[in-house]
């Protein structure tokens, strides 16, 4: 089976991809959070903690 999101994809092949892949939903996190909107902000938190693992901790196989 497949990965979520998988680093190994020619899509994230850039670093600036990778970061902004993991960037995004955070900064929108923060927003939901500042909107006072708890739930998403915790679940796009969440996505983008999956999305750090995989693409900057983790990363690409060589």
């Amino acid at each position: 089976m497949r990965p979520f999101i998988d680093p190994n994809d020619p899509f994230f092949r850039r670093p600036a991809t990778r970061w902004a892949a993991f960037l995004v939903p955070l900064v929108w996190a923060g927003f939901e959070a500042w909107l006072g909107s708890y739930g998403w902000a915790l679940m796009v938190a969440g996505l983008a903690g999956y999305a750090g693992y995989m693409l900057i901790w983790k990363g690409p196989s060589a």
